[in-house]
């Protein structure tokens, strides 16, 4: 039993460190976005220059942060609770309640994110999609790529979450540990 235990950590702090990689990876574009954005309204207003192409980038760049961000948001546990009761349950009774949120909702809402986004982001691939804007970006088929790779990046930390709660529930994981 322990040497499963110690596999199923090994795997939870695999998923966690991938998920804390690229969270913090994206957290820098949100730097990028606001020099970006100070950049795009100093042209404007003091050179009387716009560009389609600069206000797309920081359009794409904020859907990189939300998109890829929401499986690390979800690891440190940064989503909004709307709870009444569960702030007030134990350790335990919150990891099965997270066990059946995973199983119940996340999960499900993945895979389907997944699922009804594959034919959307392999059209796109197919075309090589670009902006429909003059003077816009190439490679919108690659922002688009982001929904199937956010909703596989979510259904693993959403099992790691899962694991974890389980570990917890069953009170194989000290206290200690998930702290």
């Amino acid at each position: 039993m322990s040497s499963l235990v110690s596999a199923l950590k090994g795997y939870i702090q695999i998923i966690d460190a991938l998920n804390d990689r690229v969270g913090k990876a994206v957290s820098w574009l949100t730097l990028v976005m606001v020099l970006g954005t100070f950049l795009i309204v100093v042209l404007r207003y003091a050179l009387n220059y716009g560009s389609v192409a600069s206000q797309e980038c920081i359009a794409y760049l904020h859907a990189l942060v939300f998109m890829m961000g929401v499986a690390y948001t979800l690891k440190v546990d940064g989503h909004v609770r709307v709870d009444i009761f569960y702030q007030g349950f134990s350790r335990r009774t919150k990891a099965w309640v997270d066990c059946s949120g995973v199983i119940l909702l996340l999960l499900p809402v993945s895979a389907f994110i997944g699922w009804s986004s594959w034919d959307y982001v392999v059209e796109s691939w197919k075309i090589h999609e670009s902006s429909g804007n003059s003077g816009g970006l190439p490679g919108v088929f690659l922002i688009k790529s982001t929904l199937v790779i956010t909703a596989c990046l979510l259904a693993l930390q959403g099992s790691a979450l899962f694991l974890d709660s389980l570990l917890i529930a069953l009170d194989l994981k000290p206290v200690k540990e998930s702290d």
